[in-house]
């Protein structure tokens, strides 16, 4: 990586890292989940309490800041960080895969996407050299170049072409990005689960030269099977000294098997979303709070985990303001939540470092069969 930002790997364990990326806003541990913010907040969180869970970096969208409140309003108020009162690193995605899920009449061209917004149809265009000014107004610290997703499955033909969409996208991205000292630039691989593919994109990555590179385009609708399928390969036809990032993803069993193949970096909306549906995430298994079996529960939701809804509540009482609606029933489970995830991620790193991840990973799937914690 160049200038002030760059990533030293600490130990290796098989195909897993353990390091650091160091940024002028802070140090990102990795192997790293982002939390996701996508709209300038991680939902039922302050900022404060984002980072008590152990977070070092967030992840902002392109798509959804460029429509609600744009990409000038928000420079204009002083940046992205600023805005949100989040002072340490932000990761923008680039908008490409919300356009393809999100938005309505949506056209593809050589030289972009226009589109209708989701939220009040209004017509936009959004081009690599697009993205690339979004994200310079917002003033993310890692930015993602602009590329096509197309959902899985999908004919070898459509992701090829998808794919050299991409790369031809990657090189205007990394054109109009241009030298931004203390900021990162990623590409991003595609390929579907072609491994020919894939390789293809990640040697045209390598020719034009990013800072960090993305495994994108999986967790589609692929499935675990072929997603681990191709993270078995895809890492490894990518630089060693540069941050692999595996957008998108995603269930506590995925982030295991992705650290085990080499993959630095995860985001998901999995944990904040879950949390305000009545689901948390434990060392046993998820757990659904709207169950009648929690109402008369003093016990806490798991008295292993820090977090205030684990010291401070039962089960009986989080039961109680999820059915109810409250709004503290999201907010004390979306905490819990990204802790269990951030201490996870701190277990695998420290795992790595140890040169245990076999063992670790082990007992992460033993105590996970022993059943669901909402039934013990």
């Amino acid at each position: 990586m160049t200038g002030s930002v760059h990533f030293q790997i600490a130990a290796t364990d098989g195909a897993a890292r353990t390091g650091a990326i160091t940024t002028p806003r802070g140090i990102i541990r990795t192997p790293a989940f982002m939390p996701v913010g996508t709209a300038a907040t991680v939902k039922a969180m302050l900022p404060d309490s984002v980072r008590a869970t152990g977070a070092d970096i967030l992840l902002g969208n392109t798509y959804h800041l460029m429509l609600r409140p744009g990409a000038e309003r928000v420079a204009r108020l002083g940046g992205l960080h600023r805005f949100m009162n989040w002072d340490r690193p932000i990761l923008t995605d680039s908008g490409g895969f919300q356009v393809m899920s999100l938005s309505a009449l949506r056209k593809l061209t050589e030289k972009g996407v226009t589109f209708r917004s989701h939220i009040d149809g209004s017509r936009h265009e959004l081009t690599p050299e697009r993205s690339m000014e979004i994200q310079r107004l917002l003033g993310s610290d890692i930015v993602m170049c602009f590329d096509e997703c197309p959902a899985l499955p999908a004919d070898d033909r459509k992701v090829a072409e998808s794919m050299r969409l991409s790369m031809r996208w990657a090189q205007r991205s990394r054109d109009a990005f241009g030298d931004r000292p203390g900021h990162a630039l990623f590409g991003i691989m595609q390929g579907g689960v072609s491994r020919e593919l894939r390789e293809e994109s990640a040697c045209r990555l390598r020719e034009i030269g990013f800072d960090g590179y993305a495994v994108g385009g999986l967790a589609v609708g692929e499935g675990q099977e072929a997603m681990f399928g191709v993270l078995d390969y895809a890492p490894g036809f990518l630089p060693t000294d540069r941050p692999r990032y595996l957008m998108g993803v995603g269930k506590p069993d995925d982030i295991v098997g992705a650290v085990e193949r080499g993959i630095d970096m995860m985001d998901c909306v999995l944990p904040s979303r879950s949390g305000r549906t009545g689901q948390a995430w434990t060392r046993r298994g998820a757990v659904n709070l709207k169950n009648a079996r929690h109402q008369d529960d003093p016990r806490p939701l798991d008295e292993s985990c820090g977090c205030p809804a684990c010291q401070n509540y039962s089960r009986a009482y989080l039961h109680h303001v999820i059915r109810s609606g409250e709004i503290i029933g999201s907010m004390l489970l979306t905490w819990h939540n990204l802790r269990y995830y951030q201490d996870l991620m701190q277990g695998l790193r420290d795992a790595i470092a140890a040169g245990q991840l076999a063992a670790f990973v082990a007992a992460f799937h033993a105590t996970r069969a022993e059943g669901d914690i909402d039934r013990l």
